[in-house]
């Protein structure tokens, strides 16, 4: 029976996984979904896995049959929740790869497409004064009406911190590492994550989706990540 910790990315909530959990607990595995410290200004990438490393020792201890998923921005803590207690492996599905010792925001400014974020617009009713129609494009584009609008409702504020902060890690974890690469994606450019997937030596896995493959494939994405445990 593995664990599955899965972490959602920027401005959501732990709930964006629960279509995928229930698969998962349907083939008799554990998960975990905490919900990230994201909207804390004071909470950079130590606290956010933090939050994971208690979720998973409350679930099962000291169990090391753990895999760690992490979504677009939480991808930078899964290496430090892998160099604080012993998983079987690090799943980046569409997910940031930080750099040791560097923050991801210089990553950034030398690796402009790595990232595209919607633009703000007027009257924008999301954080930053995203419109639901920006939101829509470039994370929901191919997922169910109804449940990309919930969760764009749901939204909540995004720290830059753990932007901004030196990446805590100073060796990169020898933890086996699958990089998920989203053929769809709009918010995370596949090209760097080609490039930066082979910089970390991670397995990489083509899936055809957007953004936001839990909401529109749960039941295909579940299945990969069974497949990664094994099963």
């Amino acid at each position: 029976m593995t664990l599955f910790a899965l972490l959602h990315g920027g401005m959501h909530l732990g709930s964006s996984w629960d279509a995928v959990r229930e698969e998962l607990h349907g083939h008799g595995h554990l998960t975990v979904a905490p919900d990230l410290p994201v909207d804390d200004d004071a909470a950079g990438s130590r606290e956010w896995a933090q939050v994971v490393v208690s979720a998973v020792d409350a679930a099962v201890g000291t169990s090391t049959d753990v895999i760690v998923v992490g979504h677009s921005i939480s991808g930078l803590i899964l290496p430090i929740v892998a160099s604080t207690r012993s998983v079987r492996r690090m799943v980046f599905v569409g997910g940031l790869l930080p750099v040791p010792n560097t923050p991801f925001a210089d990553h950034l400014a030398d690796n402009p497409d790595a990232i595209t974020f919607p633009d703000p617009q007027p009257g924008g009713t999301g954080p930053f004064g995203l419109s639901w129609e920006t939101v829509c494009e470039g994370f929901y584009h191919d997922c169910p009406v109804d449940i990309a609008q919930r969760a764009f409702q749901n939204m909540r504020h995004q720290s830059f911190t753990v932007f901004l902060e030196p990446c805590p890690v100073e060796v990169w974890p020898d933890t086996p590492s699958t990089y998920v690469l989203l053929s769809d994606d709009r918010a995370v450019g596949a090209t760097w994550a080609r490039r930066n997937a082979h910089r970390v030596s991670a397995d990489l896995i083509e899936f055809d989706s957007g953004h936001s493959p839990f909401f529109a494939r749960p039941v295909e994405l579940a299945r990969m990540l069974l497949s990664l445990a094994g099963e």
